[in-house]
């Protein structure tokens, strides 16, 4: 058996691992790579996604980072089966549609800069139709449920805990009368988050392909991290200013949702304006409604009980770009949740190119900034950033909101390995930058003995 590594090596986008057996070939995830210039050319690079006979694709999540590159398939004329949980699938729909108008934009506006330079127009990563040619192919399966997606290849999800529908994949793979058992972790989640449930480990593997998005430290409490928040936010209100939040749509949303609603019920914060300015949040939280059988006990008691969809009152849906501009009227105190979640494009570009310069606004960054993204560089403190081609002074406070992180931190991440350690399988670190990924895999040295590998793109492992 080998595994090829397309992605999220020495960086936290572009998943995309291709396991061949002499009888299989399997695709586990197939993710955009997000981020500068640098990194979104890669997904211009024609990886040998396709190469040999692709049986089957698993997926872990619907994140794009985890299934952008898909459509990249089906323009190869890829017809297989798209394995995933039912919410993951339900997701993926919508994040793939988005993606494709965004990616649709941003090439219009850079060929019209092209033209203005005599140089050639790009065509376009993938078209509607390549997206739409892969409705027909996905199939649901439940947590648990082992099915076999190739030859000699059986698969079982479990929950990873880090948004809804999400997984951890466990490959069974058989080849030559032998049985090995391959595990990806996937993007896993926190451990006691509101919301969703705890991430589940596996307890025996012949190798695990394990994330390390934050193997290098722990976040703040989510306890720490709320209070310092309704403190920000207290503040804001009574400057009766905007705060500004790029959010996540699916995931980081719901779970701040979540959190205003206890707020409010607990009179830990007045009630004020929420404006959920993303089209595709507004649907992912009606998917995150569909599908609260995945939420935690709590959770799901306040949905029945109906304090949740109280509790909720204040917040406005903003589906329209009219809706959108009109923000820039409203009067504070309020808060605008808008994407993307790391400034890279979305509505929330025109709010902070609106708002920025106001000292009185608030920013909060709630999830991973990835090197060279807008968001980066407000986190690093530059005092002036460019949005649209104009320089915009920044004044505003931006604050960092570690654990509202849907991500795992240090200590969470190798509490999930420490259960399958004991088998000792061969340990591949991706999904997080290098020195992360060094820093954790000395770590799993130290505690278990092992001598983790980590890949660069594009390398070929022998199991």
């Amino acid at each position: 058996m080998k595994i090829y590594f397309h992605g999220a090596t020495g960086d936290v986008t572009g998943s995309a691992y291709h396991v061949k057996t002499k009888h299989a070939s399997v695709l586990v995830d197939c993710g955009l790579f997000q981020g500068g210039k640098e990194e979104k050319a890669k997904n211009r690079q024609r990886a040998t996604l396709e190469s040999g006979k692709l049986d089957a694709v698993v997926l872990t999540h619907a994140h794009l980072d985890h299934i952008g590159r898909l459509p990249l398939l089906t323009q190869h004329d890829y017809e297989g089966p798209i394995y995933a949980t039912q919410a993951t699938l339900d997701v993926a729909r919508l994040i793939l549609r988005d993606s494709y108008f965004l990616q649709k934009g941003d090439l219009d506006r850079e060929n019209r800069k092209r033209a203005r330079s005599g140089q050639a127009p790009l065509e376009p990563l993938f078209t509607e139709e390549d997206v739409l040619r892969l409705k027909p192919l996905i199939r649901a399966i439940a947590y648990n449920q082992p099915v076999q997606v190739a030859p000699g290849v059986q698969a079982r999800l479990v929950d990873a805990g880090h948004v809804i529908g999400s997984a951890s994949v466990e490959l069974t793979v058989e080849e030559d009368g032998k049985k090995k058992v391959v595990v990806f972790s996937g993007d896993l989640g926190p451990r006691g988050a509101p919301l969703l449930n705890d991430p589940v480990p596996f307890e025996r593997a012949d190798a695990v392909i394990m994330e390390s998005t934050y193997g290098d430290r722990n976040h703040h409490s989510l306890y720490d991290t709320a209070v310092e928040a309704r403190k920000i936010i207290a503040k804001v209100i009574e400057a009766k200013a905007k705060i500004l939040v790029p959010i996540f749509a699916v995931g980081r949303t719901q779970l701040l949702l979540y959190l205003l609603a206890g707020a409010f019920r607990k009179k830990t914060l007045p009630r004020f304006p929420i404006y959920l300015d993303s089209p595709l949040a507004i649907e992912a939280t009606k998917i995150y409604g569909k599908h609260n059988e995945l939420f935690d006990e709590e959770a799901q008691s306040m949905v029945k009980s109906g304090d949740l969809r109280e509790n909720l009152q204040s917040a406005k849906f903003c589906p329209t770009a009219e809706d959108s501009k009109a923000l820039n009227n409203v009067k504070g105190p309020c808060m605008i949740m808008a994407g993307s979640g790391m400034c890279t494009s979305g509505r929330i570009m025109h709010h902070l190119r609106h708002n920025l310069h106001y000292p009185e606004t608030a920013v909060l960054m709630v999830g991973f900034q990835s090197p060279g993204t807008l968001g980066r560089q407000l986190v690093d403190g530059k005092e002036s950033v460019s949005i649209f081609g104009e320089e915009i002074a920044v004044r505003a406070s931006i604050h960092t909101m570690g654990g509202f992180s849907a991500h795992a931190g240090q200590d969470e991440l190798l509490k999930w390995f420490a259960a399958v350690a004991p088998s000792k399988p061969r340990t591949i670190i991706t999904h997080g930058e290098d020195r992360v990924r060094k820093i954790f895999s000395e770590l799993i040295r130290s505690r278990h003995g092992l001598r983790p590998e980590c890949p660069n793109l594009g390398d070929v492992i022998e199991i």
